[in-house]
C-alpha cells in the first residue's frame, strides 16, 4: 500500500488548531500508512497542541497584522518572504500528495506555494465571515470547504464544497457517562452545572464579568466549571472552591460538555459546531475585538433559528440575568433550545472532506 504524505497548515486560535487535527486524525483511519506534518507559526499554541495529540509540526515565523499601529507591523513583508522561503523548502523536502489550510496566518505561505507546484490543495473555512488568509488563497487552491450558506459572496462558487466544521473526535464518539463526568469535575448534583467558556486563548470581559456575579450564580444554585484561559489563570485561580472549577484550559472538553446542564461560550466557529452536536442550552457572547465581527454573525445564524440565545458583552450588566434565568427557570423553553441546536449538528463534516481529498487523488491516479 501506497504510503500517503499530507501536509497540513493552520493555527493561532483553538478555532483552526483543532478542524486541522480532526482532519489529521481522520486522514490517519482512511489512509493506515499515511505520514502527516503539520506546519504553524512559531510561539502560538498549535506548536503545543499538535504535539499533544502525537503529529510533528514545524513552525514558521509569520503572525497577522496588528490592528493598532505596532512597531512589529514593519517586519511582516520580511516575516512573510523568510516563510515563503521556508514552506517551499518544507514542501520540497517532504513531498506531500496533498495540502490542507484550515486558516490562520500560518497557512498562507504553505498553500500559497502548494498551489503554485500544482500540487492537490484545499482549504477549509469555519465561519460565516471568510478569514482574511483564506479569502487571498481562494483563487489559488482547488478546492474551498464551508460551514455556512452564501460563501460565493467570499469565494469562487465552483471550488465551494458544504461540508460543515470538522469537530473532535472525542466529543461525537463520546462514551463519558453524567456520573463519569461529574466524579472527575467533584460536581455536587443538587446543583445545575454552567460550562463558561472563553475560547482557547480566554476572553476578559467574560472571566470578569463572571468573578463580579458568582454570588448570583450561587443564589441560584449553579455551580460553574470554568475555562477563563491560559494568560487569566493567575488572576481567577482564587475562585476554586467546592462549587467553582477554574481551569486554564480543559483537555478532557467531552467530560465538560457532559457535566454541563447549561453553557456560556464565545461564538468562534468551530466551538458552534461542537456546541450542535453537545446539544445543551446555549448563551452565546460573541467577541467585539475580531475581523466583521464575524462571531456575532455566527451566533445570529443559530439564534435566528431558535437554536440559543446570545448577549452582548455591551449589554451583560443590563440583559444577561434575566436571559439566563429563564433558562434556569423555564424547562420547555431549554428543552427546546437543546433539540433546535442539536438539529444544527453536522457530525459528518470530517468524513466529507476525506471523501473529497480521496476524490481528488484518485483523479490525479494516486489512489
Amino acid at each position: 500500500m501506497k504510503k500517503y504524505k499530507f501536509l497540513i497548515s493552520g493555527g493561532g486560535t483553538g478555532g483552526h488548531i483543532y478542524p486541522a487535527i480532526s482532519i489529521a486524525d481522520e486522514l490517519s483511519k482512511s489512509f493506515i500508512s499515511s505520514e502527516i506534518l503539520f506546519v504553524g507559526s512559531k510561539h502560538r499554541m498549535e506548536m503545543k497542541k499538535v504535539p499533544e495529540r502525537g503529529y510533528d509540526i514545524i513552525g514558521l515565523w509569520i503572525s497577522g497584522i496588528k490592528r493598532k499601529v505596532y512597531f512589529s507591523n514593519l517586519l511582516i513583508p520580511f516575516k512573510i518572504l523568510h516563510s515563503l522561503i521556508k514552506s517551499y523548502l518544507i514542501i520540497k523536502r517532504f513531498n506531500p500528495d496533498f495540502v490542507i489550510g484550515t486558516g490562520g496566518f500560518a497557512s498562507g505561505p504553505i498553500l500559497y506555494i502548494a498551489s503554485k507546484l500544482r500540487l492537490p490543495t484545499l482549504i477549509q473555512e469555519q465561519n460565516s465571515y471568510a478569514g482574511l488568509t483564506n479569502k487571498i488563497l481562494s483563487n489559488s487552491v482547488e478546492t474551498i470547504c464551508v460551514a455556512y450558506d452564501n460563501m460565493n459572496k467570499y469565494f469562487p462558487v465552483n471550488k465551494i464544497l458544504f461540508t460543515g466544521n470538522p469537530v473532535r473526535n472525542e466529543i461525537f464518539e463520546s462514551k463519558v457517562s453524567k456520573k463519569e463526568s461529574d466524579d472527575f469535575f467533584k460536581i455536587n448534583r443538587s446543583s445545575k452545572v454552567l460550562l463558561v467558556l472563553g475560547g482557547s486563548l480566554g476572553a476578559k470581559n467574560i472571566n470578569e464579568f463572571i468573578s463580579k456575579n458568582l454570588d448570583f450564580f450561587d443564589n441560584n444554585k449553579i455551580e460553574i466549571i470554568w475555562q477563563c484561559g491560559n494568560m487569566y489563570y493567575d488572576s481567577y485561580k482564587k475562585f476554586n472552591s467546592k462549587k467553582i472549577k477554574v481551569f486554564p484550559f480543559i483537555k478532557d472538553m467531552n467530560k465538560a460538555y457532559c457535566s454541563a446542564d447549561y453553557i456560556i461560550s464565545r461564538s468562534g466557529a468551530s466551538v458552534i459546531s461542537e456546541l450542535c452536536i453537545v446539544g445543551k442550552p446555549v448563551v452565546f457572547i460573541p467577541s467585539p475585538n475580531l475581523a466583521e465581527d464575524h462571531q456575532t454573525k455566527n451566533a445570529l445564524n443559530i439564534v435566528n433559528k431558535n437554536a440559543a440565545v446570545m448577549v452582548k458583552e455591551k449589554d451583560l450588566n443590563d440583559k444577561f440575568f434575566s436571559v439566563f434565568k429563564k433558562l434556569i427557570n423555564d424547562k420547555s423553553y431549554s428543552n427546546e433550545l437543546s433539540k433546535a441546536i442539536k438539529l444544527l449538528a453536522k457530525p459528518k463534516a470530517t468524513i466529507k472532506i476525506i471523501e473529497q481529498i480521496k476524490s481528488r487523488l484518485k483523479n490525479e491516479n494516486k489512489l
